[in-house]
């Protein structure tokens, strides 16, 4: 039986162009790497993201692809993507999970465990 697993990396920058601070818009630019470290190739299909500020505003965010892409992934492949998120306070936090199927047309979900949107030098 096959086992389709793909594995999510997050990296974080603030997006100083993006960010207004005194109107209350605080943006980020985030890359996720997707690793396929499973055993069959996977397609991403679809995305859904969950973006909280710190004063528990909550944006949801559905579509298909990822930047206009929906890759395939063989085992041990990985595909890379940047996109970006603004939130009215100056920290928060982002999860998501994104639809996948098999070439074997097998759906399951890959999860994008939670991550901080905030500048590193605000966490001190």
């Amino acid at each position: 039986m096959s086992k389709p697993h793909l594995h999510c990396q997050v990296r974080v920058e603030p997006y100083d162009d993006a960010s207004d601070p005194a109107n209350h818009q605080h943006a980020y630019t985030y890359t996720i790497t997707i690793e396929n470290r499973g055993d069959v190739a996977a397609q991403v299909v679809a995305r859904h993201w969950t973006i909280t500020d710190s004063q528990g505003q909550v944006q949801e965010v559905r579509g298909l692809a990822v930047v206009g892409h929906q890759p395939l992934l063989q085992p041990g492949e990985r595909f890379e993507y940047s996109s970006w998120a603004q939130i009215a306070t100056p920290q928060g936090s982002m999860q998501g999970r994104y639809l996948c199927v098999t070439d074997q047309a097998e759906v399951f979900w890959a999860e994008v465990p939670e991550f901080l949107l905030a500048q590193a030098s605000s966490l001190h």
